[in-house]
């Protein structure tokens, strides 16, 4: 039987697992949001320099997939 001290040491460190894993996942949004930002900023410059390149075989390969 665990006794009332025991339990409160695993409560207590089962507490602060679940602090530790919602802040990594609280983290790991931001850099996934802060990393699609970057990418959406690039192609907007890529855009408007006149840099972006469409690639045509890619792009009319998902159209045919998506029609079939």
């Amino acid at each position: 039987m665990i006794s009332n001290v025991n339990n409160s040491v695993i409560g207590s460190a089962y507490a602060n697992n679940a602090t530790s894993n919602t802040q990594k996942k609280e983290n790991a949004s931001a850099t996934a949001t802060d990393q699609k930002s970057s990418k959406v900023d690039q192609l907007k410059e890529s855009i408007d320099s006149g840099n972006y390149k469409v690639d045509l075989s890619a792009l009319s390969e998902k159209m045919a997939d998506e029609l079939l």
